[in-house]
């Protein structure tokens, strides 16, 4: 058993994690929170759960918060902390606290090439690669298992905290856009409930970590999506093409784009993010920004990972 701390531990994503490590009941859990916990509900969350009130802009309270802790998982809001501040101050007080591992908020692309929006990543990647050439014993890793198949499962809301967003293959619409001349780029495609259960086992293991956390569930073009998505159907997708020189100059000439919005997204910008954020999916798609490793996943053979056919099957054949 080793102690973990969850920063920013209300996010969708961790609280699927939170979750599989409550049921597992091998770790000592904290969150770690910017807000007072006022008794917390036991449906939202098991009472098990420890809370650590910290100011992330305060580094020397954040090594003394993180005294005593194992693992560090980050789900900081990388959208809202623009400068990363407090990312980079976690990682310091890590360092300082002598926390062992430590795993930044990833899990999507291996890549941030054509999402702006992704790019304040970047910084801590380096960052972490900077600490730990000049010395620090922090080990860490970054848990990169593509795109959310759940996605691919709207307007069906296929896990308990994981909201339903849009994917470029629609099945509720039958319909998919691709990238004209790059339709054999791949990308990987992974159930939140098997990032959740590759992380807990992540934190049982005894070896190193790999800098890259890969987790592969599948790895498929959007074509090949989309077939899937006529053979579970049983009915034709119609499939819109779209030019690369478009897409760069910031153009997209598809009939449609994505419409479901982040929580993270203020409900005022989400209409123009939305179509920006559908060009910059297309164009890291055809860069390969989405085709992650397995270098994490691979660790754990006696784990099975859910098939595309299988979860898409399951939530469209029980919908239609």
């Amino acid at each position: 058993m080793v102690k973990v701390a969850i920063a920013g531990g209300s996010g969708q994503v961790a609280r699927e994690i939170i979750d599989v490590l409550v049921a597992e009941g091998k770790h000592e859990v904290t969150i770690m929170s910017r807000k007072t916990i006022q008794e917390p509900q036991e449906d939202e969350f098991a009472p098990s759960i420890g809370w650590k009130m910290v100011d992330y802009g305060d580094k020397t309270s954040l090594a003394q918060a993180l005294t005593g802790i194992h693992t560090v998982l980050s789900f900081v809001q990388t959208l809202s902390d623009p400068g990363q501040v407090a990312q980079r101050n976690l990682i310091d007080a890590s360092i300082a606290a002598g926390v062992k591992r430590f795993a930044p908020s990833e899990y999507g692309s291996k890549e941030t090439t054509g999402m702006p929006w992704c790019q304040v990543k970047e910084s801590i990647r380096e960052y972490l690669e900077k600490v730990t050439n000049e010395g620090s014993n922090l080990e860490y890793t970054l848990f990169q298992p593509g795109l959310f198949l759940n996605y691919v499962a709207f307007p069906h809301k296929t896990s308990k905290h994981l909201e339903p967003l849009q994917a470029l293959v629609d099945f509720e619409n039958k319909r998919a856009i691709l990238v004209k001349d790059y339709e054999d780029s791949t990308m990987t495609f992974t159930t939140v409930q098997d990032v959740a259960a590759i992380v807990a086992r992540a934190l049982d293991y005894q070896g190193k970590w790999p800098k890259n956390g890969g987790i592969c569930g599948n790895r498929l073009t959007l074509r090949q999506l989309a077939d899937i998505g006529e053979r579970v159907l049983g009915c034709p997708f119609t499939v819109e093409k779209v030019e690369l020189k478009d897409l760069e100059a910031g153009d997209l000439t598809a009939s449609w784009h994505l419409e479901a919005r982040h929580s993270a997204i203020p409900e005022e910008e989400a209409k123009t993010m939305l179509r920006t954020v559908t060009i910059g999916l297309l164009l890291s798609i055809s860069k390969g920004a989405w085709d992650s490793s397995d270098e994490m996943s691979r660790l754990f053979p006696d784990y099975r990972l859910t098939s595309t056919e299988e979860f898409l099957g399951k939530v469209w054949g029980s919908n239609e």
